[in-house]
């Protein structure tokens, strides 16, 4: 989530640990959707001896510890790790191939989702390999905790019994900044390990913790930083000129908008007449995964909604699922208030664009596992048609982000795609990690964003006018100039942020990618043609972002009060909120949507994006205290969608907004 260019329900306890992110050297890891090729689903441990009598998971050692300092301490050996076994699907390629079949808007099975249990029935692994893990980590001590789709079983156990049960050490790092626990050497299994359970395990997840903390953005504003959009600024795009500031380009330039209201977007994305005719997203439900829990966030949407004309949240329209009150973990390591902000903007942006849809936010018990845990709980107990998540990894290298990691994530968004659940993941906010093609090296693309079977969605800039017209609108890369000491000139721009876009260096080009998406994108990395990355966008831009409402503390007091925000963290919620209102259209969830967008490319269904024929400007103004002008402002002209970044809009499907945004007969 980018702010500005700054970075009452059922309640469930999910319980939670730490990502494992270690590399199986033995996996494949390019994945072709709809055919057998190389699939991490479906791999299996190693089982080579780590020394005489255990069997070896290979390549679990985590690879950063290179690049990592022992601080010299470790985990009491009392103290409580929880983790997770995650088991082999079966038939992983066969799953991929269904998946593929039904959700081709050409197949005569389109749509026909499986239910859950044809699901676990089909493809999950079968229950007495379920039970015979579970039955064996209880003979080694551990607690168990839930089993989530027989897929991964959750337990708990001390440093010591991890230590002697994984053959290994934990040990304490210092890395990114952080001091974090993780295995120092391979883990393996005791020799007398039943075959059943050496023959189902995947892979551990939650004993190194190591790049695991997963982030909404930058800086968040949480309930103790209190943030304002620096005035002057505008209604809508165009209203107000910067006649006081040096003229760009040969005219004076607008002054960026205060943010965008609930009925503008609407209104810009053709929802509004549908809503006033009921067909606003009732008898679909959307649920936003999240860490942590607004504890305002009940009032703070009441206040909103009134505040902007939505319609109060109906009875049971809105729930919770979230750790009891001393369920958190990982606080500090997550910036846990910072959470408040990235739930309070992803529930309020699905009620805006589909305020009949029931929402229901599920909370993790930390940015880590506990996340992990939830969002997939979620898929598994079908908790909702589409799932928007705001969050993700900012590369998708399997050394930074482990094998075990990336299948975990990978069987259960299948599981979802199979069973007719939508799944949204934001795109990122830093283009392609490149910062602005200054470091080409850095190239990579977020993950879960490029899992095959969830829905990457990218940013854009978006003008909206008097009349809730949208009158341009490009990708989201952009570049600021700032205001010059003397105030005459804008000096020279330098990249700042932009929807994440690009190839994967993980999986194959999945089928409805073919024949859209050009070679010169998908095979960036080589001869392979790889899965890219956005599938389409939606409003990213903070300079063009929305108003959202929550309690904040600010030198004068405690209260609620608003602020404009951006990101592909806003993407992700927009575009949840018009499959509710498209899936109440159709009377079904829209349930895996890639193949028909991708189908769509270039109707009047989805708008392609395309690059400005001239440059498009707009100054903006920061509080530099971030509250009011007694501290200062601060002037910047921004440049919008900057060409000499290594992602920009294009004819036709581009890496910066996929194959564009929903068109005026998205929802025929």
């Amino acid at each position: 989530m980018d702010i500005d260019g700054r970075y009452v329900g059922s309640f469930i306890r999910f319980t939670g640990g730490n990502v494992n992110r270690s590399t199986r050297s033995g996996l494949a890891l390019v994945v072709a959707l709809g055919t057998a090729a190389a699939s991490i689903l479906g791999a299996g441990p190693a089982t080579a001896a780590a020394r005489p009598g255990r069997h070896l998971l290979n390549g679990s050692q985590p690879r950063w510890l290179a690049r990592a300092k022992a601080t010299g301490g470790a985990p009491a050996a009392a103290e409580s790790i929880p983790f997770g076994i995650l088991l082999k699907l079966r038939d992983g390629a066969s799953a991929e191939a269904t998946l593929a079949k039904l959700s081709d808007p050409s197949s005569a099975s389109y749509g026909q989702w499986l239910t859950t249990a044809q699901f676990k029935s089909r493809f999950a692994p079968a229950q007495t390999d379920v039970d015979a893990v579970r039955t064996w980590l209880q003979g080694q001590g551990f607690a168990l905790r839930n089993t989530v789709g027989g897929m991964y079983v959750e337990a708990s156990g001390s440093t010591a019994q991890i230590n002697k049960v994984f053959g290994t050490t934990v040990k304490d790092y210092s890395y990114l900044g952080k001091t974090v626990h993780a295995n120092s050497t391979e883990l393996s299994l005791p020799d007398n390990t039943p075959t059943s359970v050496v023959g189902a395990v995947s892979g551990v997840l939650g004993i190194d913790q190591g790049q695991a903390l997963k982030t909404p953005g930058d800086t968040l504003p949480g309930p103790d930083t209190g943030f304002r959009p620096g005035r002057p600024c505008s209604s809508y795009y165009g209203q107000k000129t910067a006649t006081g500031q040096p003229a760009s380009n040969g005219k004076k330039q607008p002054y960026v908008v205060c943010g965008y209201q609930p009925k503008q977007y609407q209104s810009a994305y053709g929802v509004s007449d549908l809503i006033k005719r009921g067909v606003d997203g009732r008898g679909i439900t959307v649920a936003v995964t999240d860490a942590f829990a607004s504890p305002t966030i009940v009032q703070d949407l009441k206040t909103y909604n009134k505040k902007h004309g939505l319609p109060a949240f109906g009875r049971q329209q809105f729930s919770q699922i979230t750790p009891a009150p001393d369920g958190y973990d990982l606080i500090d390591e997550c910036g846990g208030a910072g959470w408040y902000g990235e739930q309070t903007l992803d529930i309020e942006a699905v009620h805006s664009m589909a305020p009949g849809a029931n929402i229901v936010y599920v909370g993790g018990a930390d940015c880590s596992t506990g996340l992990d845990e939830a969002w997939a709980a979620t898929i598994d107990n079908h908790v909702a048609d589409i799932v928007t998540n705001s969050w993700g990894n900012g590369t998708d290298k399997v050394a930074d982000l482990g094998a075990d990691y990336i299948a975990f994530y990978q069987q259960f968004s299948l599981e979802a795609a199979l069973t007719g659940i939508t799944v949204d993941f934001s795109s990122g906010d830093n283009g392609d990690e490149t910062k602005g093609g200054t470091q080409p090296a850095l190239k990579t693309v977020d993950f879960p964003a490029d899992l095959p079977y969830v829905t990457g969605v990218g940013g854009t800039s978006v003008g909206i006018d008097k009349n809730g017209k949208r009158v341009w609108e490009h990708g989201w890369q952009s570049a600021y100039s700032p205001l010059s000491t003397d105030g005459k000139s804008w000096g020279d721009a330098a990249y700042s942020s932009g929807g994440g876009g690009g190839t994967s260096i993980l999986f194959e080009q999945p089928f409805y990618q073919r024949g859209i998406v050009p070679d010169s994108i998908s095979k960036y990395f080589g001869a392979t043609r790889m899965r890219t990355v956005p599938d389409i966008a939606m409003p990213g831009d903070p300079n063009t972002g929305f108003v959202v409402g929550q309690t904040q503390t600010f030198t004068d007091g405690t209260y609620y009060d608003e602020y404009r925000i951006g990101g592909t963290s806003l993407a992700s919620p927009l575009l949840a909120g018009l499959q509710a209102v498209q899936g109440q259209k159709l009377h079904h969830p829209v349930g895996f949507a890639n193949p028909a967008y991708y189908r769509r490319a270039g109707t009047a269904a989805i708008t392609d994006i395309v690059a400005p024929k001239r440059p498009v400007q707009q100054v903006r103004v920061n509080f530099v205290n971030t509250e009011d002008k007694s501290g200062g402002l601060q002037y910047l002209l921004q440049t919008v969608d900057v060409q000499t970044t290594t992602i920009h809009s294009t004819r036709g499907y581009d890496a910066e907004t996929g194959v564009g945004v929903p068109g005026p007969a998205f929802f025929k």
